[in-house]
């Protein structure tokens, strides 16, 4: 195997062990030695890798990211052949599957739990920003370009509903009963955001997902 292929491995080995490990035990109840134990490495490897522990949750926050937008986007391109309007397959299919990915119990705990207290508020929302935004975005001209919502400022708005589907997911991994709780957020997210839609626009053949 060649250098550059040995450190790629290392890395994503380094990832799945941190990733593992911060949702067991949290940030503050994981060593680095915790770490290079579970991935089978040296202490040397991991710096190599990253500078110190908080570049590596970084990392992994960024990586666990990434996760939710694809699977979101999945979601999206496999509801195209589906008889639904263009409302529904973003907006309602959107939603659902953001906060199913939020149930996964490494999503709960570094990234809507230990992620604001680790790289503080600051730096958290900007790699939200960084990764969901774009999406939401995307889907935003999307539903205005087909007439369904109200002609405005693209970045005002994509910015509040990044903020309430945040919001919503932080509210249902602090709930006692999760699965009560992701249901009734779903519900509410969705009534929240039909109140936007203006009727009689929308033609799902549009659709650029």
């Amino acid at each position: 195997m060649k250098k550059a292929e040995q450190s790629a491995v290392t890395r994503l080995t380094l990832l799945e062990a941190a990733r593992e490990l911060f949702t067991e035990r949290g940030y503050a109840g994981t060593t680095t030695e915790d770490i290079v134990q579970r991935a089978g490495v040296t202490r040397g490897a991991l710096y190599y890798q990253f500078r110190d522990k908080a570049g590596l949750f970084r990392a992994v926050l960024e990586e666990l990211n990434l996760n939710i937008v694809t699977q979101v986007v999945r979601a999206l391109q496999s509801s195209q052949g589906e008889q639904r309007d263009l409302w529904n397959q973003i907006v309602h299919i959107g939603i659902n599957a953001y906060l199913d990915a939020c149930l996964d119990p490494a999503v709960q705990r570094i990234a809507l739990t230990e992620a604001y207290a680790v790289l503080g508020w600051e730096e958290h929302r900007e790699l939200d920003k960084r990764t969901g935004l774009g999406l939401i975005r995307s889907a935003i001209q999307e539903l205005l370009d087909a007439g369904l919502i109200t002609p405005q400022p693209l970045g005002p708005l994509a910015c509040l509903i990044l903020s309430a589907i945040t919001e919503a997911s932080m509210y249902i991994v602090r709930a006692d009963d999760i699965p009560t709780a992701r249901k009734e957020m779903g519900a509410s997210l969705e009534r929240m955001l039909d109140g936007m839609r203006m009727e009689g626009g929308g033609d799902s053949s549009g659709y650029r997902w």
